[in-house]
């Protein structure tokens, strides 16, 4: 499975092969990352722990809702042991039809409203996406929420995912239009779930990334770490709940590192500038935030932080929204 961009370490307990799924742990850190950059300089004291307990619970509710994952248990405090795959390579493209043990090399994205900071709206601003394909019949306004839920696909062995569409995705996945109709079925089902519990809680959860694996039995099984910060978009009374706040403050401090210029024009990685530090005020606030968010979403009270009210106004207060 690829690190670079990742928040998470992972353990190979017992690789996979061809025909069996092996056995790895993920560590969840206290890294964020932004702009595909990979991980930045700062760390954020609580970040791993809280993301890794939230996606322990996601797994189980998502489980008692009949969707099948790769979860196998949660290891306090901040680790998951979990069927692991085998990643393809950008040679092993597309996937044939009989591949098994195999993450597939796309990512599912279902986005139920468009906030700030949705790249739906830059790229509807850049011509790259219009409204009728994401199902609207005008550009829509900040923060609007969709009738239906639109779906979209990114790549996922590339520097910087790119957004393709169904066509594609099935291609380089390799599954029959039943198959892929039911990864289409389940990230739907994932989404509602997860959108429903952050309603329950006074959450709104905009928008998800999920990950697939085609396990020994060739069971399409849900991955990585559905519904946490990392991975979806969630908002409490307008403030964003995860690394939208960050990217946001290097964005209105004109302190953004342009990955996609850089890629552009073929400077090795070694050669990118090195992203600028948060204010040390920064990192206690989020450390808040990370740990209010993980306590409201899971019900458990385990650390003496403000609640999420008071954690949320703290962040709109010292770093934005």
């Amino acid at each position: 499975m690829p690190v670079l961009h990742s928040t998470k370490n992972l353990q190979i307990t017992t690789p996979a092969t061809e025909t069996s799924t092996g056995l790895g742990v993920f560590e969840y850190t206290d890294a964020y990352t932004v702009f595909h950059y990979g991980r930045m300089p700062d760390l954020i004291p609580g970040k791993g722990e809280a993301t890794a307990r939230m996606a322990a619970f996601n797994f189980r509710l998502l489980e008692a809702a009949g969707v099948r994952t790769h979860f196998r248990r949660f290891i306090a405090p901040d680790r998951i042991e979990f069927e692991l795959a085998r990643f393809p390579a950008q040679d092993d493209l597309p996937l044939s039809p009989g591949v098994r043990s195999t993450l597939l090399p796309v990512q599912v994205l279902v986005r139920t409203e468009l906030p700030q900071g949705s790249s739906v709206h830059r790229r509807l601003a850049a011509g790259t996406l219009t409204p009728a394909q994401a199902g609207l019949r005008t550009l829509p306004a900040v923060g609007e929420e969709l009738k239906e839920p639109f779906v979209e696909f990114a790549t996922m062995v590339d520097d910087v995912n790119r957004y393709i569409d169904a066509a594609h995705a099935q291609r380089l996945t390799g599954l029959d239009d039943d198959r892929f109709r039911t990864l289409l079925d389940t990230s739907v089902t994932v989404n509602r779930v997860l959108t429903e519990h952050a309603r329950a809680v006074g959450l709104r959860h905009c928008d998800g990334k999920f990950e697939f694996m085609v396990a020994a039995d060739a069971g399409l099984v849900l991955a990585d770490s559905p519904g946490t910060p990392d991975e979806s978009r969630l908002l409490f009374d307008g403030v964003h709940c995860g690394k939208q706040v960050l990217r946001n403050w290097y964005v209105d401090n004109n302190l953004e590192v342009p990955v996609n210029r850089l890629i552009a024009e073929g400077v090795p990685r070694h050669r990118w500038p090195t992203p600028a530090s948060l204010p040390g005020e920064c990192l206690p606030v989020m450390s808040d935030l990370y740990r209010s968010l993980s306590e409201t979403w899971t019900g458990e009270r385990r650390w003496n932080v403000p609640d999420l009210p008071a954690a949320t106004a703290a962040v709109a207060r010292i770093i934005g929204h």
